[in-house]
């Protein structure tokens, strides 16, 4: 079955063009992973922005970081009568496999479908099937963990140990940027890895756990360097609840790096001092409705994979380096 206003799909990824009676307002659905993440608020906030401009109605779901809580809060939109469906599913998906048997139900219903920082096959599938639009659009993650390494280089020019903290090791943002940094990091700086779930209050469990191993006592660690800037600050708090209990202050002198560089979080804490630095990845659902909406309008579809550049805050050439602590 297709969406009531989208008939006749070709195999040459041309479709008619999106044509809505004028008392129609297009609807775009929004599925971000959790609440608890700058990024993601970020996400929602550039959704609304844009949907605002365009003149389209956008509803924001959170998944909670929960895959089979995403898959039914979307379902309940493709499941729906015709006449109440939404035009479009935006998602960036909490598992690995990005909800196949659910984006093919949605197409099938004639319902866009955009996937947000994650590859997964069966974009290309579907685009084959030709019964709406569908594309992706991401960070270049694997940049995001170049510039990271870049960001060790100039603040370690001597080497040193880096404490890092990645995200869900199944999702593809985490594995993009650990491939980055691992493949420019410098040879001299050692790296030792933790993983969270994207929050502050994961990193921060994480991090009070690793302190509390006989360990850690002695470890040496120059940096901690997170996949995003919400588990730097989760471990920054940790570190510094830890310090304020050891007389010593074994890692006053820490410095700690982010990922996402929300103005208001990540950039205003280095700002701030919180963070010695950030990587600013642009907000991916603004700008995947202005290119969903294009799409329907125009008749044509977009490319398979959109990547948005991302770049250091404050730039790498404007970084100081620091003494490894000892």
């Amino acid at each position: 079955m297709t969406h009531p206003y989208y008939s006749g799909y070709s195999c040459a990824g041309r479709f008619p063009a999106y044509d809505l009676p004028v008392a129609t307002t297009p609807t775009i659905v929004v599925s971000l992973l959790t609440q608890d993440n700058d990024y993601q608020v970020e996400q929602a906030a550039a959704a609304e922005e844009v949907a605002r401009t365009l003149g389209v109605a956008v509803q924001i779901l959170y998944a909670d970081n929960d895959s089979i809580q995403q898959s039914q809060q979307i379902l309940k939109f493709v499941q729906c009568a015709p006449e109440q469906r939404p035009h479009g599913i935006i998602l960036e998906p909490v598992g690995g496999t990005g909800l196949p048997q659910v984006a093919k139900a949605a197409v099938d219903a004639g319902i866009a479908w955009v996937v947000l920082n994650r590859e997964v096959g069966y974009v290309r599938q579907l685009r084959q099937s030709c019964s709406a639009p569908v594309f992706s659009l991401a960070a270049d993650n694997q940049e995001v963990g170049r510039i990271q390494a870049q960001q060790f280089h100039k603040l370690l020019p001597n080497g040193g140990s880096v404490l890092y903290i990645q995200g869900p090791s199944e999702t593809d943002a985490a594995k993009l940027r650990m491939a980055g940094m691992l493949e420019s990091k410098p040879g001299n700086v050692q790296v030792k890895t933790i993983k969270a779930q994207w929050t502050e209050a994961s990193a921060y469990k994480a991090i009070t756990s690793w302190l509390q191993l006989s360990t850690s006592q002695h470890a040496q660690i120059d940096m901690v360097a997170a996949q995003n800037d919400a588990m730097a600050a989760g471990a920054k708090k940790a570190f510094q609840e830890f310090s304020g209990r050891d007389a010593q202050n074994h890692w006053s002198g820490l410095r700690f790096l982010g990922v996402d560089g929300v103005p208001k979080t990540g950039q205003a804490w280095v700002r701030e001092g919180l963070l010695t630095a950030t990587i600013v990845t642009p907000p991916l659902a603004g700008r995947a409705i202005e290119i969903l909406m294009e799409a329907l309008h125009r008749g044509k579809f977009p490319p398979e994979v959109t990547l948005m550049e991302p770049r250091s805050y404050p730039p790498v050439e404007a970084l100081k380096p620091s003494s490894p602590s000892r």
